[in-house]
């Protein structure tokens, strides 16, 4: 089967056809975004994780894998809405780096009276790589979904349709 060239073509197939890389993006960043807090919550270190910052942390989580899922299903049908929400979860992503892997990694406890560093240098970056790929992901998807929504939005309103996708 010949792949069309036209790009009219490509465009006019985008109203059949959903968005399927920035919906696999924002999957991807829920799949990153798990790794991370499954590598932050597995460690146990003294008591140091048992405080209002871990509770606002899961909190945070469940409702970012929420919010992430449901920008996966609506960057899907073109809706540049949630593309932008979904650039909006990419960057909180850069920044929860600096709260809780950095804190962490820079604070010590006493552990049997020997002082110890509550998070290694290991799983410190695998921590902030796990965070970047999940930023990096929405990121990517986001700029793609804008992309293709306002190209189909131009090219539907030469054809005189009045569709709402917002």
């Amino acid at each position: 089967m010949k792949k069309e060239t036209d790009p009219q073509i490509a465009v006019d197939r985008m109203r059949y056809i959903k968005n399927k890389f920035s919906a696999n993006m924002a999957l991807l960043t829920i799949l990153f975004n798990v790794f991370y807090f499954v590598n932050i919550y597995k460690s146990d270190v003294s008591n140091y994780y048992y405080n209002i910052l871990i509770g606002g942390s899961i909190v945070f989580n469940l409702l970012y894998l929420l919010a992430a899922f449901l920008c996966s299903e609506e960057v899907k049908q073109y809706h540049e809405k949630y593309c932008w929400f979904l650039l909006v979860l990419g960057l909180i992503q850069f920044v929860r780096i600096f709260i809780i892997p950095t804190q962490a990694h820079n604070a010590y406890v006493v552990i049997a009276n020997v002082e110890r560093q509550v998070m290694y240098d290991s799983q410190y970056f695998r921590c902030v790589i796990y965070l970047v790929i999940s930023g990096v992901c929405a990121v990517l998807g986001a700029l793609k979904g804008v992309k293709l929504s306002r190209t189909l939005k131009a090219y539907e309103a030469t054809l005189g349709e009045e569709k709402r996708r917002d």
